[in-house]
């Protein structure tokens, strides 16, 4: 025949298979390939899955006994069919050809399935927790669990919302576990985040996306493959046999492998992981449970894409620093998403190094030649890929790789990413300070109506967590409301006094809230401070009570009592209190007075207490005060609802009730409640409650930076500590310890509406500057021996130059100063109102504020008043020392300035004399203390304020410890002897004649 011929007649007969498979393709939608799928028995079918088991005559027949058990998840958006798309590239069939019993969890399709498409992310990990628990039961074997790209999410949930139980290891494939470092296409993390939290939660949850959206999303992802794949599929369309091998897995990534995505699960899933990230983070919520990744205590393995650009090689491996308890173990795979659990290299690699990994688990054979452990931030080794994932891509079209348009992006990102978070912050904090300065006196502001509108704007967004459960903002408006209508029914009207006599706990909390809503004023009485004497102080005219303080409550004379907590079930204390609990607040008609959160800025709305003994002061606070407060701390600390504040003192206190609660209610974020402090769990809360930000008060971090280290402590997500009153050396030891975190401090006076804060953090134990909002600050020349403020020319107050020591002066309006505490007129212009805050201050060249000491601090000795601020910070500042308390002991009518140092652990005999001189050389001659002694421990009062009372009372102490030094006349500090202790008394009182 001739070659003409022969070529027509071959080009005839290629056409002819091209049409006729076209046309099957076009009818059926691909080729019939002949192939089965691997047999399997549904064992059980449940509201939101089906449990396979692969090969279950194998197992019948006792072939299964003594095999490692291994479940898959499959993706939310793929069918279980992802893992035997056919016999070529079959996980469950490679799995069992090595050894390893198979199952399959399968969510089926949910846009077939009776109520698919409301299902949430807790439908899915509780249905994986619950098929962990039937394959247990029928093969009496813990589970490795294994997913694949999202349903390795899921997997992860579910070991961490088990805590390991009955999960012999864990298995991913690209699964993200931080979505901050990075986008498909490299992209940056805060572009979904931002985006993510602009999106209505109503849109999200009524939007299922559809199985071809996200088929196409994926193409688009990959798009140079995509393409690639099309334009062979056609050229070989003639071809049948050399189709055949691979026609499965086309028609699964073409068109049969793709299901819908619930809206429900769709709202969770970028409400947490994206826009919240707490997959790193922690405290995402299972149900009403708080769940943290680093509770997964069994092993992880962990595969990785080289060439992934949907889960990125740095989002995968963020499960390095999620299970800080768990042995992380790793491989790398030159592999793109679907590559790594679909095709040829996922049967040469993925699926055997997956069936080794369970003998080894196991006690059988060896761990994987590919599989690598890693600690820390330490990479796994990888193949180097010229041009990295980008040029990869290139490759596949032109077999050249380029990383140019990467290297642009992540010059370009790295440019912008400065700007960007402070325009981040910008677009945060503006709309606070600029609400703040709306607010005037007769303004309506209160914690209730700031709640009301978080409610209203995120009902189902949770408002604070406690004891590992989550309440969100519609449950806690519900219980305020009840409260509300409690209140009424007893008799409560705004404007009265309501002491609250509770621990913390969600009633407690609830409490305030509704007393606000009502208009009424919080009492907040401290359950181990003087009962009577801070009732007597915050004028109460009725006490509500918890179960736990009742019967304290009961004993106060002349003052109603009442209870509220603990549940509505009939109970008899055998106090004389009314339970509130009994109360059916369906039958309360609100009266028509009554109008929700009629709090003015200008309105009392809390009384706190302070000090002990003489020194109980009474502290009120304003709603205006309150939203400084409030609005200050969120602006400060940047919060926005992704972070979690935890506060870790009680309720009573302002550090909880102004920072923690009013940053919290302010910025949208969560609030963590403590009922307790305790070091030793610190960090399992913080992990599972997926805490940013903790608060504290003077000396609380003491004991957490002094702890053993913790494995929750390891890459834990805390950013800030925020509070005050932390001495110098502490806060140096918190961010050195604890670092990224870094500590926040803010200044508040006791009284007036002067807040300062060191939002640099550059100068650990500066106060920093005055934050906005805050009323204008100055400091003031002030007579220390006669307590008023230094006159100047005119007649007027002078301002403190800078390093010079003066007293910070508040400004308030000229109508406020009937009510104002230590009000003065006049002081640097005529007709000026400002009040004196009791506080000494130096303000360095910088335009920093340094605490010098408060007035009541002050140490009186015969050759001047010495301040304890400087010597405080000089010896703080001592590698080896812990804690250090500045005080007087009496001698006659003056006194003596000593101080007292505790040494950190292991310090003893670390401390020489020379250290003591060398310190103090920072400080003035006239203001070095006298003596200096090392103590066990400097006591401290119950908000960890350091108490010197005790050491005051003390004096000096008897010679021979050799743990006290006194100045000799050289000004060098020698170990204190009876002549020198004799000789230094004397000398006292001989000044005092004098």
């Amino acid at each position: 025949m001739p070659p003409v011929a022969k070529a027509l007649l071959s080009l005839g007969a290629r056409l002819g298979s091209t049409a006729q498979n076209a046309l099957e393709v076009a009818r059926f939608g691909g080729l019939d390939t002949g192939e089965d799928a691997s047999p399997y028995d549904v064992l059980t079918e449940q509201r939101t899955y089906r449990l396979r088991r692969y090969f279950p005559r194998a197992a019948a027949s006792g072939d299964g006994a003594g095999r490692p058990v291994m479940l898959l998840v499959p993706p939310l958006m793929m069918t279980a069919e992802v893992y035997d798309i056919s016999s070529r590239v079959s996980a469950v069939g490679a799995l069992y050809d090595r050894g390893v019993d198979p199952w399959v969890v399968d969510f089926g399709a949910p846009e077939r399935e009776p109520g698919g498409l409301e299902r949430t992310v807790t439908d899915h990990v509780l249905a994986v927790s619950d098929a962990v628990d039937r394959v247990r039961e029928i093969t009496g074997r813990d589970v490795h669990l294994a997913g694949y790209s999202q349903g390795g999410m899921f997997v992860y949930q579910t070991a961490a919302y088990r805590r390991g139980e009955g999960v012999a290891s864990v298995v991913t494939f690209g699964s993200p576990a931080d979505t901050s470092v990075g986008l498909p296409f490299g992209l940056p993390g805060w572009v979904a985040s931002d985006a993510a939290g602009r999106i209505p939660d109503a849109l999200l949850r009524s939007f299922a996306v559809p199985g071809w959206v996200t088929r196409t999303g994926f193409q688009l992802l990959s798009p140079v493959k995509s393409v690639r794949s099309r334009v062979d599929f056609i050229l070989r369309l003639h071809d049948r046999e050399r189709l055949a091998p691979r026609e499965r897995q086309r028609r699964f990534l073409e068109r049969e492998g793709w299901v819908s995505w619930p809206g429900p699960a769709l709202l969770d899933f970028v409400r947490q992981f994206i826009a919240h990230n707490r997959m790193l983070t922690g405290g995402f919520v299972i149900g009403d449970r708080l769940v943290t990744l680093a509770d997964i205590t069994c092993p992880v393995l962990t595969f990785v894409g080289e060439v992934d650009e949907i889960a990125s090689p740095p989002m995968v491996r963020g499960i390095r620093r999620a299970a800080s308890r768990a042995q992380v173990y790793e491989a790398s795979l030159r592999a793109g998403h679907f590559g790594l659990v679909v095709g040829g290299l996922a049967v040469t690699q993925t699926w055997p190094a997956v069936a080794a990994w369970a003998a080894w688990r196991d006690g059988r054979g060896e761990l994987p030649g590919i599989v690598h452990r890693v600690d820390g931030d330490e990479e796994a080794a990888a193949p180097a890929l010229p041009g990295g994932a980008a040029g990869y891509g290139l490759q596949l079209a032109m077999g050249v790789g380029s990383s140019a348009a990467r290297s642009a992006a992540g010059t370009a990102a790295r440019a912008v990413r400065g700007s960007r978070q402070l325009t981040r912050e910008a677009t945060l904090n503006l709309p606070r300070l600029a609400r703040l300065e709306r607010i005037h006196a007769d303004t309506r502001m209160s914690l209730g109506l700031l709640l009301d509108e978080q409610a209203r704007r995120a009902p189902g967004d949770v408002f604070f967590l406690y004891q590992g459960r989550a309440h969100t903002h519609a449950a806690a408006e519900r219980r305020i409301d009840a409260i509300v209508r409690g209140l009424i029914h007893v008799g409560v009207r705004q404007g009265d006094a309501v002491g609250v006599l509770m621990g913390t706990r969600p009633t407690a909390l609830a409490l305030v809230a509704a007393l606000s809503r009502l208009g009424a004023v919080a009492v907040l009485l401290r359950p181990d401070g003087d009962l009577a004497r801070e009732a007597e102080l915050g004028r109460i005219g009725r006490v509500i009570a918890d179960p736990e303080h009742a019967a304290r409550a009961s004993r106060l004379d002349g003052v109603p009592g009442h209870l509220l907590g603990g549940g509505g079930a009939t109970r008899e204390l055998g106090l004389p209190l009314m339970d509130m609990e009994r109360i059916d607040p369906a039958r309360v008609e609100p009266p028509g007075w009554f109008r929700p959160n009629p709090g003015r800025a200008g309105d009392l709305a809390f009384v706190l207490f302070t000090g002990d003994g003489e020194r109980l002061r009474a502290s009120r606070i304003t709603n205006r005060r309150w939203a400084l407060s409030a609005f200050g701390t969120a602006s400060s600390a940047a919060l926005s609802p992704a972070d979690t504040v935890f506060s870790i003192t009680p309720l009573q206190h302002p550090s909880a009730l102004l920072m923690s609660l009013g940053g919290a209610v302010a910025s949208g974020a969560r609030l963590a409640l403590a009922s307790a402090y305790d070091p030793e769990t610190f960090w399992d809360e913080a992990r599972r409650y997926g805490v940013t930000v903790a608060s504290y008060t003077w000396t609380l971090l003491r004991d957490l930076v002094s702890a053993p280290p913790h494995p929750g402590e390891r890459h834990h997500a805390v950013r800030l500590f925020i509070g005050s009153g932390m001495p110098r050396g502490l806060w140096r030891r918190v961010e050195e310890r604890f670092t990224p975190a870094r500590v926040l401090e803010f200044y508040a006076s006791t009284e007036g509406e002067a807040i300062l804060v060191n939002l640099s953090g550059k100068k650990p134990g500066s106060l920093g500057r005055p934050m906005p909002g805050s009323a204008e600050l100055r400091l003031a020349r002030y007579d220390l021996e006669a307590g008023r403020l230094a006159a100047g020319p005119g007649g007027f107050a002078a301002e403190c130059g800078p390093g010079e020591i003066g007293m910070l002066l508040a400004r308030i309006r000229p109508a406020a100063v009937a009510s104002a505490v230590r009000p003065v007129r006049g002081v640097f212009a005529p007709e000026d109102a400002w009040t004196i805050t009791g506080d000494l201050f130096r303000r360095d060249e910088g335009g920093d504020y340094w605490l010098v000491g408060r007035e009541a601090e002050l140490i009186r000795t015969p050759e001047g008043i010495v301040p304890p601020g400087p010597i405080r910070d000089a010896l703080g500042d001592l590698p080896c020392v812990d804690a250090v308390a500045v005080y007087g002991v009496p001698a006659g009518d003056a006194e003596l300035a000593a101080a007292a140092i505790s040494l950190r652990a292991g310090a003893a005999g670390e401390l020489k004399p020379v250290d003591l001189s060398e310190a103090l050389l920072r400080v003035d001659p006239g203001l070095r203390p006298a003596v200096v002694r090392i103590v066990d421990e400097i006591p401290v009062t119950g908000g960890h304020r350091l108490l010197s009372a005790p050491l005051r009372e003390e004096g000096v102490p008897p010679v021979g410890d050799g743990r006290t030094y006194y100045r000799d006349r050289s000004g060098a500090y020698r170990p204190l002897t009876e002549t020198a202790r004799r000789r230094l008394l004397r000398a006292q009182t001989a000044r005092q004649a004098r």
